[in-house]
């Protein structure tokens, strides 16, 4: 983590250089400072900023992973990944409420009324999929 937290720090710093010549240089043209590209890229550099912190600051309360250890081969970090969810078909269900929700604003307030119900059907059945059928695990 110390490693990933210099790294972003080293963007942060990149970024800020960048986004101060940015906002100097279209300071200069006939229109102003254009504040779009100036505010997106002091944006961009505090998020930076606070990934680097967060990253940097975690790696003084945790032990170092393979990551900060140049000697480390791939092999070294590797351990259990985590669950990984099967197929399922909620996402479909949720997706296509999704879209009848979107154009409901589009072309009528109406459209909510089949698609709200849709919605909550495909969000319920993603909750509760491993609560029974054969994927069952709870």
């Amino acid at each position: 983590m110390k490693e990933q937290g210099k790294i972003f720090i080293g963007f942060a710093v990149f970024i800020l250089a960048m986004a101060i010549t940015y906002g100097i240089w279209t300071t200069h043209s006939e229109h102003g400072t254009e504040a779009a590209g100036t505010t997106a890229l002091f944006l961009a550099f505090g998020l930076c900023a606070f990934i680097g912190y967060y990253l940097a600051f975690t790696a003084r309360r945790v032990d170092s992973g393979a990551g900060d250890n140049p000697e480390a081969e791939v092999a070294d970090d590797a351990g259990e990944v985590g669950f990984f969810a099967p197929h399922s078909w909620q996402p479909l269900s949720l997706g296509i409420g999704g879209a009848l929700a979107f154009l409901g604003v589009i072309f009528g307030w109406w459209l909510l009324y089949w698609s709200i119900p849709i919605i909550l059907i495909g969000l319920y059945g993603w909750v509760f999929e491993f609560y029974r059928g054969e994927d069952q695990n709870q």
